[in-house]
């Protein structure tokens, strides 16, 4: 007998709905599976064989063969086992066949029979309220007027919190095979839902700037680099407080869009470290890899890809402290990232795309021994090994961050004083209304929502410019020898110094901060 069962799979971050068929045919007893099934999808065999027995079912000795289509995409993970098992019930004549219709069914087994969590729900959520409810209503030929209901999903418990964040959704859960199973003999599935969790506003403000003690003008460009959502690199000695204020640097980003944050959550459930996945919106991501990070880790990758830290990071910060000690080709390999703010994996059986669109806070010392240029200490590295180190940081990456600031020692006596710094609270607040201004000016533009994101010929057509602003801009660009993509970029931080001054146009001020954070020496090599 054949049966038929609705899942779905993840590619990248996104969700395809799979059909698990299952022949139950008479002859020598085997397993086949086939549909370019990955290995943990051919040791379902024993998971589902041992939880249909210890849950109190029948397995008649039969030659079954598993077909995942579409037969062409390589299938990978364990959220087959659950709609396996149906599957094979129903072409063995334990579960009605149209027990199982208008249903999408993922999930895990565990011998015993329980249904245990997999990855990815969210998007299958998505899918299961969007993709397949529209797939369901062309099959029906338009016999019956009006929309289609989408179909129920039917999820581990622990993944209904996740899935729940899709309001469109329909979701059903079961603990164990068996209790699933009687509930569909009975036609009696109800949907489960969980009320969505607030996060606190304060969640954010954790590690705050009111505990930086000096450092005024790298929380000016912090506060300019997170208004805009520019990339910025902080070079200075050991101890001078690099670390500790891009560690705060999500306390002044405003909160997540409800669309933001379900990205976030889908890239963490892809790659299994959601937690609280009820808590909406959650906290902007903050990733700080160590500098041995391999490319694979921080680009994503891997026999079966997984997102890396540039996608971990979406919609947040990615910390890379000690830049210039991380291998050349691994830093250079962020340039497509920062560009597009995606990430392209490719593999011989297709390519997979993460997103990739976060703030880049590098951090690194000016020499080998971290002491050049610091009045408390004497630098012992020679010239040559001074340069050495510098051009570990390649031209086209460079002039992919937006800002580049010297951060100096705070002197010992200041750090006892008890001056009261302004708060991340106040930051932000300047933060979200600079962020308000950019939404509204780029509202035409799609997936366009600060000026680090705008296309520089149009934000140089378009945004008023006084002349002698300009003719300043022209001048800085000749003298440093600025490519296209360097003046470009230095107009979008102008443009992001104004939003914070609420000024329409840019004035020769903006111009000449914005000139403050563009390298000393020029950056800009031949790619």
């Amino acid at each position: 007998m054949l049966a038929a069962v609705r899942s779905a799979a993840i590619t990248g971050i996104d969700a395809y709905g799979v059909t698990v068929e299952v022949d139950a045919a008479l002859g020598l007893p085997a397993w086949t599976i086939v549909g370019l099934a990955a290995s943990a999808v051919k040791e379902s065999r024993e998971r589902v064989t041992s939880a249909i027995l210890n849950a109190g079912f029948a397995l008649p000795p039969r030659r079954v063969t598993v077909n995942l289509a579409p037969a062409d995409v390589r299938k990978d993970g364990t959220a087959f086992d659950l709609p396996i098992a149906l599957a094979l019930l129903v072409a063995t004549g334990q579960l009605p066949a149209d027990a199982v219709e208008g249903m999408v069914v993922v999930g895990e087994l565990g011998l015993d029979g329980t249904v245990r969590p997999v990855r990815g729900s969210l998007s299958i959520a998505r899918l299961g309220a969007q993709c397949l409810a529209a797939h369901s209503e062309g099959r029906d030929q338009g016999a019956r007027s009006g929309a289609t209901a989408p179909p129920l999903l039917i999820l581990p418990p622990e993944n209904v919190a996740e899935a729940s964040l899709v309001t469109a959704a329909r979701l059903g859960t079961a603990p164990t095979l068996a209790a699933l199973v009687t509930v569909l003999r009975s036609r009696d599935v109800h949907e489960a839902r969980i009320a969505r969790k607030g996060r606190p506003a304060t969640a954010a403000d954790a590690a705050d700037f009111a505990d930086v003690v000096g450092q005024p003008a790298a929380k000016r460009a912090l506060e300019v680099a997170a208004a805009g959502g520019h990339n910025v690199l902080l070079i200075g000695p050991p101890g001078a407080g690099k670390t500790m204020l891009a560690r705060r640097m999500p306390s002044i980003l405003p909160l997540l869009t409800e669309e933001e944050a379900l990205e976030v959550i889908a890239i963490r459930s892809v790659a299994g470290l959601l937690d609280g996945g009820g808590a909406l919106p959650p906290p902007r991501p903050f990733r700080s890899p160590h500098h041995t990070i391999s490319g694979a880790g921080l680009i994503g990758g891997g026999s079966v890809p997984r997102p890396g830290e540039v996608s971990l990071a979406h919609c947040g910060v990615l910390f890379l402290d000690e830049l210039l000690e991380l291998p050349r080709s691994v830093l250079d390999a962020i340039r497509q990232p920062l560009e597009e703010g995606r990430v392209v994996i490719a593999r011989a059986l297709g390519s997979v795309t993460y997103p990739a669109r976060f703030t880049l806070v590098a951090a690194t010392n000016p020499c080998p021994c971290g002491r050049s240029g610091d009045a408390t200490g004497v630098c012992r590295c020679a010239s040559t090994d001074v340069l050495r180190y510098r051009a570990r940081l390649s031209g086209p990456l460079a002039d992919r961050i937006d800002m580049h600031l010297t951060v100096g020692a705070v002197a010992v006596r200041a750090l006892g004083g008890r001056g009261e710094a302004e708060c991340s609270a106040h930051i932000r607040s300047r933060v979200e209304l600079a962020r308000v201004r950019q939404r509204e000016r780029y509202r035409s533009m799609p997936r366009v929502t600060c000026n680090a994101q705008v296309p520089g010929r149009w934000l140089d057509v378009s945004t008023p410019v006084d002349a002698r602003a300009r003719e300043l801009l022209a001048t800085a660009a000749e003298r440093l020898g600025m490519s296209a993509r360097g003046y470009h970029r230095m107009l979008r931080v102008a443009r992001t110094i104004a939003d914070l001054g609420a000024r329409e146009s840019i004035g020769t001020d903006d111009i000449a901060e914005a000139l403050r954070y563009r390298p000393a020496v020029p950056d800009t090599r031949a790619e």
